[in-house]
């Protein structure tokens, strides 16, 4: 068991924690139990109590159940952005022992196919927005039903803050017997049938994001949720007095277990965002008097980009965390002049239901992935031999402990290729390439296959953006590979200026300014100017798309 962590361990917590044999939907009982009148959810200017989110989601089960057929193991594809509608969704299908399908609202109509054929859902729960994407499909493949919802029925009309168009949109008549609305379904006021739990059958099947392969279903039991929902609590000491700033798309994991686990086991607010806009989301920290909130680099990047972010009072944060991508050393230290917070960096998987490792809040290091969490044993090995390596070696990630999937939903060939065994205990193989220093504490390299192989030198690029985000002109970056006749591959960097210095810099001036902060191999020899960087409807940057936009370029010329 890796172990050198733990005398970097936070005091006030134990090493270890017992994972409750109950599930998610009891997680939600409790606390409507507890805090009937308490705000669950705050959704753009409207309350949302806890004995009202229980209803709602008892009466939806209710509906699937008695309307719908949907029984136990059967899936339901829950397609929609950040809304009361998909929390409640969520955990009504988990009430009838359903397996969650949840799907990015990005997705098309030709990419939905795939999730379709693949998980073979019965029924779709959709954003009005989202419906006419997903219409085709229905009675034409294993969907039976849809249930649509319209946003706005949750909002205050009369709130000042600025409403996506999604959210502003009245309810829409759609004739067809096939799809019912979501006010119709819950006001049949159906009652499910009583409670009945095996926790370890499966409730989620999240999909992984495909930026490196072909998307594939991770199932998720109560007991893996359970573990990252109850150890994300503890060690972000989040309480029913938390108020939680809901930005990450629930529709993945980190978002769906600190944007909404975690907070409904703890009894706290739930602050929802549909759409992410920094101007928003400061008027809401202030006004809610937000003390959590989980995000990713780039979200934060952008927060801390606005030039009047010092008029708002975000005193009342506590804890500001996040993952996905590591945090640019610039930007921690930016939010610790703003707010006086230290980043709380983690990490973790589609495989493992979010967190492997975190940041001690107390002594957090940034640009670091942080220790392994309640559990989990982690180790490094050597990407060819498997052998675990020592500190400051790099080499592979590999992770055990009670967060981890149980296999790739009907692919058995790629679930064993998943896994290695090391002491008689199976760890799941991460395809992350890092290493752990003397303190125990884990720090990203890159992935595998994203190396830049320059004149027989080793290029992450991660370390290369991380020095771009010091540059004062640099909102945001991405470093790729690009050929080169010379070098086999040279660095090319994709940066967004901050608006005020846009046409005011030059891509020379940011190559020479590179060439002073790292090797002369690492520095970026090509560098392109754009408006924004490709992202995932999480906030990662999809830099295998500007990878092959390069390659694809050098075949033509």
């Amino acid at each position: 068991m890796f172990a050198r962590h733990f005398r970097h361990w936070p005091n006030r917590l134990p090493k270890s924690l017992v994972v409750p044999d109950t599930g998610l939907y009891h997680n939600l009982e409790v606390s409507a139990f507890r805090y009937p009148e308490k705000t669950a959810m705050y959704y753009y200017g409207s309350d949302i109590r806890y004995r009202e989110f229980l209803e709602a989601v008892d009466h939806l089960a209710g509906f699937m159940q008695h309307e719908r057929g949907v029984t136990a193991g059967d899936r339901v594809l829950l397609f929609m952005q950040n809304s009361p509608q998909f929390m409640i969704a969520y955990y009504a299908i988990i009430r009838v022992n359903a397996v969650v399908v949840p799907i990015n609202p990005m997705l098309v109509t030709d990419e939905l196919g795939f999730y379709i054929d693949d998980s073979e859902p019965k029924l779709a729960i959709v954003g009005q927005e989202l419906y006419d994407r997903i219409a085709p499909f229905n009675r034409k493949t294993s969907l039976e039903h849809v249930l649509v919802a319209a946003y706005a029925d949750y909002t205050d009309r009369q709130t000042d803050l600025e409403l996506p168009d999604s959210v502003k949109e009245n309810p829409k008549t759609l004739a067809d017997p096939h799809v019912t609305r979501w006010r119709e379904a819950l006001a049949l006021n159906l009652p499910p049938d009583p409670v009945s739990f095996d926790p370890d059958a499966p409730v989620v099947l999240p999909y992984t994001s495909g930026t490196t392969g072909r998307p594939k279903g991770c199932i998720h039991t109560s007991k893996t949720v359970q573990a990252n929902t109850v150890g994300g609590a503890a060690w972000g000491n989040m309480t029913a007095s938390g108020v939680n700033l809901t930005t990450l798309p629930l529709f993945h994991v980190t978002g769906m277990v600190h944007g909404m686990h975690i907070p409904i086991f703890s009894g706290s607010t739930m602050v929802v965002m549909t759409r992410w806009k920094r101007e928003v989301a400061a008027q809401l920290i202030e006004r809610c008097q937000c003390t959590h909130w989980t995000n990713i680099s780039t979200m934060l990047v952008d927060f801390l980009a606005m030039p009047d972010v010092t008029k708002y009072d975000l005193s009342s944060l506590t804890y500001v965390g996040g993952g996905g991508a590591p945090v640019p050393r610039a930007i921690g230290e930016k939010l610790i002049e703003r707010t006086g917070v230290r980043y709380v960096e983690g990490y973790g998987l589609s495989e493992t239901m979010a967190q492997t490792h975190f940041n001690p809040p107390d002594s957090p290091k940034l640009q670091c992935l942080g220790i392994p969490s309640f559990g989990v044993d982690a180790r490094i090995v050597d990407l060819e031999t498997l052998e675990e390596r020592g500190a400051g070696e790099e080499g592979e990630i590999v992770v055990h402990g009670p967060q981890v999937f149980k296999g790739y939903w009907n692919r058995r060939e790629e679930t064993e290729q998943a896994f290695i065994t090391l002491e008689g205990k199976l760890f799941l193989r991460t395809g992350d390439i890092g290493r752990y220093d003397e303190d125990g504490y884990f720090f990203i390299v890159d992935r595998a296959k994203r190396m830049i192989n320059a004149s027989g030198y080793k290029v992450w690029p991660t370390e290369v953006e991380s020095i771009l985000y010091q540059h004062p002109k640099v909102q945001s970056a991405c470093v790729v590979g690009a050929p080169d006749p010379r070098r086999g591959e040279t660095v090319k960097a994709y940066v967004v200026l901050h608006e005020k210095d846009r046409g005011h810099v030059s891509e020379e001036e940011i190559m020479e300014w590179s060439k002073g902060r790292m090797a002369a191999y690492k520095h970026p020899r090509r560098v392109e100017f754009v408006d924004r960087l490709p992202m995932t409807a999480t906030g990662k940057v999809l830099w295998r798309q500007l990878q092959e936009k390069e390659w694809e370029g050098a075949k033509q010329r």
